[in-house]
């Protein structure tokens, strides 16, 4: 199903992004949905597209010998899966297995790669929202090692 403008529209992601970058992202976007003990993003594949999550929950993790999947982070609502797609070399460095039914909007990473390079005012737009995100994982990686 395709993403309009107004479902970008709000999310922590997009927040003061310009609508012209909005309607960039919604023309590369469809939702998507998701079952429990589905993967999202399998790590070492190619980081070729990203989600947002509107609704579900997800574990990040990582396959660690004779442990098996092993969560790092769980990601909800209004939060986005995959950051790798704009950091070379474009792998996926966790996996995301999904324990709720999940939605999701999935972007075409790939093409908003191109996007980024043609443009590169939207290109830092979305470098800063992915910095972000890795600020706020990093804090919460922080924060669990504390308690």
């Amino acid at each position: 199903m395709s993403v309009d403008f107004k479902d970008l529209v709000g999310l922590p992601f997009t927040e003061g992004c310009n609508s012209d970058y909005l309607e960039l992202l919604a023309q590369h976007g469809d939702k998507v949905e998701f079952a429990p003990g589905s993967y999202i993003l399998r790590e070492g594949d190619p980081a070729n597209q990203f989600y947002i999550l509107l609704q579900g929950r997800v574990a990040l993790g990582t396959f660690i010998s004779g442990r098996g999947f092993t969560t790092i982070q769980t990601i909800g609502d209004k939060e986005i899966v995959g950051w790798s797609w704009l950091i070379p070399p474009h792998q996926w460095r966790f996996s995301a297995l999904v324990i709720l039914p999940t939605q999701a909007i999935q972007f075409d990473a790939k093409k908003l790669r191109e996007l980024c390079d043609a443009d590169h005012s939207f290109g830092y737009c979305m470098l800063q929202k992915i910095a972000l995100v890795l600020g706020q994982r990093l804090q919460e990686t922080r924060n669990r090692l504390e308690v």
